[in-house]
This record gives structure tokens, C-alpha cells and sequence, in this order.
């Protein structure tokens, strides 16, 4: 008992991120393929803010959420991205305690700012549908410039919360981290410390924070499923439910990943582990393609890019 209470998270100076269980020979599969997506993340989401800015026919309110979101996307897969590639080909596979929280500090803060946003861009549409003609009164610059500001405060109590909780542990009995990055529960899952004060800060976070973001979304699109099955014709109906695809889109596949990793057995580690590549790196990926393979204005603005480049060369 005496070892627990002398000992804290000052006598850890680094973690040790075991990665993926395979053979030695696949690390350099596994570096390739994360190397492949990764500037697929890049490309993509850099493309669709060079997109927005470049295009005066995009300065709407959704343009400049998706705009934020591409941000985001390329910013929490950039936190994990490059340190877990180091690692697969690295014999050490380490990672300082301050670079570890660090990690952890910005992983947290981009991924509960994303939640907001897409919260966001759920109320953008539902006036867009519910209230069309008052859209411009209610989405003003000034208030999506509030909603965003506010999503990244969020993100960043949130984050703060977090790290303070977790990083204050002690971790005696061992300093491996059975994932390709600083994930919190597995951070939990090593330390000698009672965690009450983790669990109740999760369960605070996860009331006050990230529920009401799951709420605006189930809400907005409860009234624009009911307004649009009110429009009389198809066609009408259609081009509606189309304004909101993307976004659909986009929302199902992070949240359903995000559960499917949180709800996978802890006694499947490496489960959890694929599972936490699919929202780290494809969903960044794919969230890109979405939005410019379903949305004609983004695929009229990269034609006229394309062409003004056409003429110039």
C-alpha cells in the first residue's frame, strides 16, 4: 500500500504503445497502408477548404461549417497519424508523458469540437428546410461564427476536464498502452490509481457535453423529416431529403463508429483497435468525398478551378 501512495505520474516519464499485435514483417504493411490514407485525409479535406475559401458562391453558412469540419478532420487524424506510423517502424514505440497528454489533450479537444459542429450543420439545415424563407435572418454570419467559436470552447473545456482527470493518475504497476495511441481507457486500464474521479468526470462530460450535441441532431432532424414528408410532390420531397444526405452521411458514420468502439468487449483489443482506424482515418477520408461526390456546388466550384488552371497553363 505504501508503493501506492508514494508513488505518482511524476515517476513516469514515458509509455509504451504496443500497436497492432502482428508479426514484425507487417508493421511495414501496416506503415504503408496508414501512410496511403492518411494522404488521402490530407488531400481530400485540404482540397475542400482551398474549395470554399477560393469560391465566393460558397460563403454560406453550411460551405463554412464543412469548411470548419474538413479542419477538423485533418487536425485530430494529424494528432495520431504521424507518431503511430513512427512507431510501426521504430523498435522502442514510445512516447514521453508529455507527449502522450498532449496527444490525448488534442485528440479530445478536435473529436467533441466535430460533435459540435456537426450539431451545428443539423441546425443549419433545419431551418434551410423548416423555415426557408427567414434562413438568412436566423443563420447570420455572426452567430455561425458564435457556433463555431463555441464548439471548439467546448472541445477545449472538454479536453481540459480530461486530461487533468486522467494524467493526474499514478501509474505504478505498468507504463504499456495496449493501442497505436494515447486512448483513454487503455491509459486507465494501467494505472494503480482509484478511478472514481475519472468515471465521474466521463459521465459529467458525457451529459453535459455530448449528449445535448446528440439531442440538437435527433431533434433538427425529427422536424426536417416531418416538414419534408409535408411537401406534396416527389420530386419537391427529393431535392429536400438531398440537402441532407451529406450530413446524414457524415453523422452515421462517425457516431457509429465511435460506438462501435466503445461498445466492443474490452476482452478484443484488437477489434477495438481496427475499429479506432476507421474514425480516425477513414472517416476523415471519406467525409470529403461525401460532401463533393453529392453536392453539385462543389462539384461546380473544383470544375471552374480546374478550368481557370486549364487556361492558365
Amino acid at each position: 500500500m505504501g508503493d501506492r501512495e508514494t508513488c505518482n505520474h511524476s515517476d513516469v516519464t514515458d509509455f509504451i504503445l504496443v500497436g497492432f499485435r502482428v508479426r514484425p514483417e507487417l508493421h511495414i504493411l501496416l506503415f504503408l497502408l496508414f501512410l496511403l490514407v492518411y494522404g488521402l485525409v490530407l488531400l481530400g479535406n485540404i482540397s475542400m477548404i482551398g474549395i470554399i475559401v477560393t469560391d465566393s458562391q460558397l460563403n454560406t453558412p453550411m460551405y463554412f461549417f464543412l469548411g470548419n469540419l474538413s479542419f477538423i478532420d485533418l487536425s485530430y487524424s494529424t494528432v495520431i497519424a504521424p507518431k503511430a506510423m513512427v512507431n510501426f517502424m521504430s523498435e522502442k514505440k514510445t512516447v514521453s508523458f508529455v507527449g502522450c497528454a498532449a496527444q490525448f489533450f488534442f485528440f479530445a479537444l478536435f473529436i467533441v469540437t466535430e460533435g459540435f459542429v456537426l450539431a451545428a450543420m443539423a441546425y443549419d439545415r433545419f431551418i434551410a428546410i423548416c423555415s426557408p424563407l427567414l434562413y438568412h435572418v436566423h443563420m447570420s454570419r455572426r452567430l455561425c461564427n458564435q457556433l463555431v467559436a463555441g464548439s471548439y470552447f467546448c472541445g477545449w473545456v472538454s479536453s481540459i476536464l480530461q486530461v487533468s482527470a486522467t494524467f493526474s493518475l499514478s501509474f505504478c504497476a505498468s507504463r504499456v498502452i495496449d493501442h497505436f495511441y494515447c486512448d483513454s481507457y487503455q491509459i486507465e486500464k494501467i494505472s494503480s490509481s482509484n478511478l472514481f474521479v475519472n468515471k465521474m468526470v466521463s459521465l459529467s462530460l458525457a451529459a453535459f457535453i455530448i449528449l445535448p450535441t446528440i439531442v440538437v441532431i435527433v431533434v433538427s432532424y425529427m422536424y426536417i423529416v416531418t416538414t419534408v414528408l409535408k411537401i406534396p410532390s416527389s420530386e419537391g420531397r427529393k431535392k429536400a431529403f438531398s440537402t441532407c444526405s451529406s450530413h446524414l452521411g457524415v453523422v452515421s458514420l462517425l457516431y457509429g463508429t465511435v460506438s462501435f468502439v466503445y461498445l466492443t468487449p474490452p476482452s478484443n483489443p484488437e477489434l477495438r483497435k481496427v475499429a479506432s482506424v476507421v474514425y480516425i482515418l477513414v472517416t476523415p477520408m471519406l467525409n470529403p468525398l461525401i460532401y463533393s461526390l453529392r453536392n453539385k456546388d462543389v462539384k461546380q466550384a473544383l470544375r471552374k478551378i480546374l478550368w481557370k488552371k486549364k487556361a492558365l497553363s
